[in-house]
């Protein structure tokens, strides 16, 4: 007779209520392993959840953070994608060792694909994200738009089809009445680097090679505000996070022009009523999802059309993503439950019920905060000497920056004057050309009512960047730089 396995979560118990919810994942004897290059995705959720620890590339505590386990530095073929760290990470021989002593852990991604999965049930271990084929699918821009368009969440005017020359190009937005001015999405990608502003010819050569071949949303160009929300699909229907925009192409924190740097959590952004019609969006396209097969946390790309004040679909982004922390931040310290513990509940074995409605409501009102994906835009490559320290810092009042304390926890911050910096790479690493070198997340905005910078977002800006020191390399030295420099990120 063979043994019957053991149920995940260790109870067969119906949780009835947020306060076993809540006792039930701090006891929990699960595994779980938040694999990542840096334990930013998902900071914070170790004090909720008891069994789960971070699995990283980069110390960017020093050794300080008792639940972040940094495996031995072995020889490996050079990284190009979060996806080759995530399967350095779980084929690390002292990481295989602490699993299968544990056994039967769950293993949560920003980005795998199927040989993680495979990595992972050779470790024994179970994904706790919907499979890497479904993402794959849901991914594309293209499929996004045709579920939107079945869950009645629509899209910025749009056609979809292909085009090879700039006349085919014309004569499909001529078919939906797009105008000569347009936005050209091709199906994957960051959309930072595959989307294309198009409204002349010289506008399509230079671009075009990146556009032929390939099944093309093509969209009217709106005056908008990009934005971003959290949502988590599960099986009571799904949940929404606090509705951000973004923080797109400044050259002095990204290189990349449209480029996402990061998000405002500000509710002022918004005019009155539209953050409803967001969550609304979220809510109907996220119970979509759930039908496709997909559960857990997404995040939902909108746009805002400043002219009529409609809200549109952008993209979806079927993963743990870059709005993650906040959005856990937000929850957890003004609504007293992180979203993300929803996503667990989904994988772990146990049955709950919740209100949804009545979880929702405790997320409505909140602060201003701000992350900032701090780029490097000097275009070298060099060996760094000295970086920044994660922890808190102070901006002084003659906009200097000085390291203030350690800190583990977001949730340490004081005043709008403090920030808290994670920290990529550090001393003995190589920056180059749109590496990120770092996160910031403060109190406040970073954005003015039109979309500028503030001053305070280019002093954090500069400040931290001039904390770090590089040399140029000497000629036998080689440094582990991405073929395509977009894919190079860690957020």
């Amino acid at each position: 007779m063979t043994k019957k396995k053991a149920k995940r979560g260790g109870s067969r118990k119906k949780l009835k209520s947020l306060s076993e919810i809540f006792q039930f994942l701090r006891k929990n004897e699960t595994p779980i392993y938040v694999v990542t290059p840096t334990p930013y995705s998902l900071l914070g959720l170790d004090q909720w959840v008891g069994g789960l620890e971070y699995i990283n590339y980069f110390d960017i505590f020093d050794g300080n953070h008792d639940r972040s386990f940094v495996p031995t530095r072995m020889p490996h073929d050079d990284f190009q994608s979060m996806e080759d760290v995530a399967n350095y990470l779980v084929s690390h021989p002292e990481f295989l060792e602490r699993a299968q002593a544990r056994k039967d852990g769950l293993a949560i991604f920003v980005m795998f694909n199927e040989k993680t999965e495979q990595l992972c049930a050779d470790a024994g271990l179970s994904v706790a994200l919907a499979p890497a084929a479904l993402r794959e699918h849901l991914d594309s821009k293209i499929v996004t738009t045709q579920l939107g368009n079945d869950a009645g969440v629509a899209s910025a005017p749009n056609v979809l089809g292909h085009a090879d020359t700039y006349e085919e190009l014309m004569e499909l937005a001529d078919s939906a009445k797009l105008g000569p001015n347009l936005v050209v999405q091709t199906p994957y990608g960051d959309s930072g680097r595959t989307t294309f502003f198009i409204k002349s010819r010289k506008d399509w050569d230079k671009y075009s090679g990146k556009i032929v071949d390939q099944q093309l949303k093509v969209m009217k160009y709106l005056n908008h505000l990009p934005g971003a929300v959290e949502g988590c699909a599960t099986r009571h229907g799904t949940l929404v996070g606090p509705v951000m925009t973004d923080i797109t192409g400044f050259a002095e924190v990204t290189p990349y022009k449209g480029g996402w740097c990061g998000n405002d959590v500000s509710p002022q952004l918004l005019p009155d009523g539209v953050a409803e019609q967001v969550q609304e969006m979220v809510r109907n396209f996220g119970d979509r999802l759930y039908k496709e097969g997909y559960k857990g946390v997404f995040c939902l790309d909108f746009l805002l059309d400043t002219d009529t004040n409609e809200v549109y679909l952008g993209e979806l982004n079927p993963r743990v993503s870059g709005v993650t922390p906040p959005t856990n931040l937000i929850t957890s310290t003004y609504g007293g439950c992180p979203l993300f513990l929803f996503h667990l509940l989904e994988f772990l074995d146990v049955d709950y019920e919740i209100d949804v409605a009545e979880i929702q409501a405790r997320w409505t009102e909140y602060d201003n905060w701000t992350q900032l994906v701090l780029k490097q835009t000097d275009d070298k490559v060099e060996l760094i000497t000295k970086a920044p320290q994660s922890g808190i810092w102070r901006l002084d009042e003659n906009g200097d920056v000085h390291f203030a304390r350690s800190a583990l926890n977001i949730t340490s911050l004081g005043q709008e004057t403090e920030a808290f910096y994670l920290r990529v790479y550090s001393a003995g690493d190589y920056c180059y050309h749109g590496a990120d070198l770092g996160c910031l997340l403060t109190r406040g905005r970073m954005q003015t009512d039109k979309r500028n910078l503030t001053k305070r977002a280019k002093l954090w800006n500069a400040g931290i960047k001039a904390q770090f020191k590089s040399i140029p390399l000497m000629p036998q030295q080689a440094a582990a730089v991405p073929d395509d420099l977009s894919e190079g990120k860690w957020f």
